[in-house]
């Protein structure tokens, strides 16, 4: 599906190391008000206030000044150059997969940057020339040309295109990555921008189309009309050839929500459904609403399910929803979380009282949910099991529910990359650790399995393997993790080894074919380890659950004990150990360092939460406090308190020296919280490195020579403090 395509590009090429809390955030961070980390007082003046302005001067010569000491310090390095130019190779090679999505009439289209393309080129080639190995393509839109012309840097972030024909794009265009964007009317016919077409200016919005000459707009219409989050709540009707201010009010969420919207559903063919909408209660609750009579329709109607269920697809008449936590119907049916429940849409429409779905698929304590998707005729469900993936094709008839499990690679990464709308074909990747991409092409229908191509190795992953440990974590839950290596890894305790994890917003960590990893740490001799942490997904609700809010320790717990079980096993040892996470993954390696400064010798703290009895007032931080609590609640906010790394930082206590990176243009998390970590570091006299990229929004990277100037200094820092000191 094209619009499939377009949404889903910038989570495509960003690494799952940058995930985040996944909504546009505000560009300005307010000022403190426990500006103090070490003081109780609120009243106490913060010296590090002037580093909430994002591009205020005296904040951005600080920046200069830290970026330039950090880049001198570690390209001094001869690894420096070598890891850079290594990166940079492995990023821009021309004989990497070319990932595809289906497009209209059975073409295929693409997203490439490289050496000369360094912003990007959307481009298209027939079904038959992809699969040939040697696409003729057609460029679409060269955003690097755009750029020029326009004199900025423009990140492309997909759009949302018109069906049934899809020639007509609302293209998204980021300045620099931030989540803010641009949106204009692109004709995909004839590879240009629609004059007089829609435009909407920058903002944090959401647009859909309605008809061919009609948008649903969401966005700030009114200055400071936004949530306490920063995300818009009012949805406007904008016709062709008419302003924004000639736009008619069509929904209005409340300030109070985490965001909310009006939208419109409509089956596989691209035909119209009905309207619908949506209010963010917090991040995991939401409000879903169906208006069953159509645009002009006032009277909503909202299904009697949990809050916490997601509504994932509309298929053949199904309503398809993913239950993240226990429900009982009316008739006292009760339906486990993590369950996969169908049900008539329009019936339960008309008679939300007895809603009685029928289970597609209920997960054991080991498997999780990872998405579904569509072909012409099937829905398809991705499904983890001990966090390895498998793909299954279910279909509805006559006779109710079938489905069976696609003949994809067993004992692997299972990545649904793209589905046809118009046949039953999907594209799938499978990766482990040591294998390389390979691109499948399934046929959802006949459960026929085609391979397409696979990516070359990049590194020598001779004499490595990837094996599955389970850690015991305080409270005696049984907590897994992956660790590559060598096969004759000497138990020693002496072994360089990372370990990354993630622990939140129920988001799943897998293993996946790194060659930059693979390059210029494993094949060096360095191990790697992959935490499969409660907050995370891995296995369904509960296993997220279990550590949300006030309980949110037992998260922190599992890592440690992950490395405890490391360091038991002989693998490493706390000279030799190095961590590393980004997002909340970066509140998780903040956490650490404060918490048990004894277990690692480096941590890599990537654009990161830091600061969690003010993060709610910082860029978009309220609409997180469904993940963390709220500073505010008098149990909560303690809590906070306690594990806040910002507020923590203790006066004559050993810590690891910290690489802090984040990035000016990260209107998500924001930069504030790692330029007021390090700069409490440095009024304390302790030694860190800080590195802010000016661009690249929360990806911390605007393009691949970004990227590999980023992982050249990580991997530089990972090695002399890990490696030399053998």
């Amino acid at each position: 599906m094209l619009t499939t395509f377009l949404n889903n590009l910038m989570m495509a090429m960003t690494m799952v190391t940058m995930t985040a809390p996944a909504q546009p955030q505000m560009t300005t961070v307010a000022t403190a008000i426990d500006s103090n980390p070490n003081k109780a007082s609120k009243d106490a003046s913060d010296p590090r206030a002037y580093l909430n302005e994002i591009d205020g001067d005296k904040a951005m010569t600080w920046v200069e000044a830290h970026n330039l000491s950090t880049v001198d310090k570690l390209s001094k390095d001869p690894r420096y150059s070598e890891y850079q130019a290594d990166a940079l190779t492995i990023l821009q090679a021309t004989d990497r997969i070319a990932s595809p999505s289906f497009a209209r009439n059975g073409m295929i289209d693409n997203f490439w940057q490289d050496g000369t393309h360094v912003q990007g080129l959307w481009r298209r080639t027939t079904w038959e020339s992809y699969r040939s190995g040697n696409p003729q393509w057609r460029t679409i839109l060269d955003v690097d040309a755009l750029s020029k012309a326009e004199g900025k840097t423009w990140v492309f972030e997909g759009g949302d295109c018109l069906p049934p024909t899809s020639n007509l794009c609302l293209i998204r265009l980021s300045d620099g990555g931030k989540d803010a964007d641009v949106v204009r009317e692109f004709d995909i016919a004839k590879g240009e921008f629609v004059k007089e077409g829609f435009v909407l200016p920058e903002g944090k919005q959401s647009v859909t189309w309605v008809d061919e000459n009609t948008i649903y707009v969401t966005r700030e219409w009114t200055l400071g009309e936004v949530t306490s989050s920063g995300y818009a709540y009012v949805t406007k009707v904008v016709k062709r050839g008419q302003s924004l201010d000639q736009a008619v009010e069509i929904f209005r969420g409340q300030k109070k929500d985490v965001s909310a919207e009006r939208g419109v559903l409509r089956d596989i063919d691209g035909k119209y459904v009905m309207d619908t909408s949506y209010r963010g209660l917090d991040f995991f609750n939401t409000e879903l609403a169906f208006y069953p009579n159509g645009h002009t329709d006032t009277r909503k109607v909202v299904l009697p399910l949990p809050t916490t269920a997601v509504f994932s697809s509309y298929y053949k008449g199904q309503a398809i929803y993913w239950l993240k936590s226990d429900w009982t119907s009316a008739k006292g049916t009760v339906f486990h979380n993590g369950a996969i429940i169908a049900f008539d849409l329009k019936a339960a429409l008309a008679d939300p009282a007895r809603v009685e779905p029928l289970v597609l698929f209920m997960p054991n304590e080991h498997q999780s949910v990872a998405g579904t998707t569509q072909t012409k005729n099937r829905l398809v469900l991705s499904i983890l099991s001990n966090v390895t993936s498998e793909v299954r094709s279910f279909d509805f008839g006559k006779g109710g529910w079938s489905s069976f499990k696609l003949a994809l690679p067993e004992n692997s990464t299972l990545s649904l990359t793209s589905s046809d709308d118009e046949s039953d074909q999907l594209f799938v990747f499978s990766e482990g650790f040591l294998e390389p991409s390979t691109l499948f092409c399934a046929d959802a229908a006949t459960g026929q399995v085609e391979k397409i191509t696979s990516t070359p190795e990049r590194f020598d992953a001779g004499g490595l393997q990837a094996q599955q440990f389970w850690a015991t974590s305080k409270d005696g839950t049984k907590v897994p993790y992956f660790l590559v290596a060598r096969k004759d890894v000497k138990l020693d305790g002496t072994n360089p080894t990372i370990l990354y994890a993630y622990g939140g917003f129920q988001i799943p960590m897998q293993p996946s074919y790194s060659a930059v990893l693979g390059k210029l740490w494993l094949e060096k001799g360095g191990a790697y380890a992959l935490a499969n942490i409660r907050g995370g997904g891995e296995f369904g609700p509960k296993w997220h659950d279990a550590g949300l809010k006030t309980n949110r320790q037992r998260v922190y717990d599992d890592f440690q004990a992950v490395a405890q079980d490391l360091i038991a096993k002989k693998v490493t040892s706390t000279p030799h150990l190095g961590i590393m996470g980004g997002s909340n993954g970066g509140l998780l390696m903040g956490v650490q360092m404060i918490q048990r400064p004894d277990l690692w010798n480096a941590v890599v703290i990537q654009v990161p939460l830091l600061d969690m009895v003010n993060f709610t007032r910082m860029s978009a931080g309220a609409s997180w406090q469904g993940e963390y609590g709220s500073p505010d609640d008098p149990v909560e906010g303690a809590f906070l308190r306690s594990i806040s790394p910002y507020h923590n930082v203790k006066a004559g206590v050993a810590y690891p020296e910290p690489f802090f990176e984040t990035s000016t243009k990260d209107d998500r998390v924001g930069p504030v919280h790692a330029r007021k970590m390090a700069a409490l570091f440095e009024d304390m006299g302790l030694p860190f490195y800080y590195y802010e990229n000016i661009e690249g929004g929360h990806a911390a990277a605007a393009n691949l020579q970004e990227h590999a100037r980023r992982y050249a200094l990580e991997y530089t820092y990972m090695f002399q403090k890990l490696m030399d000191n053998k």
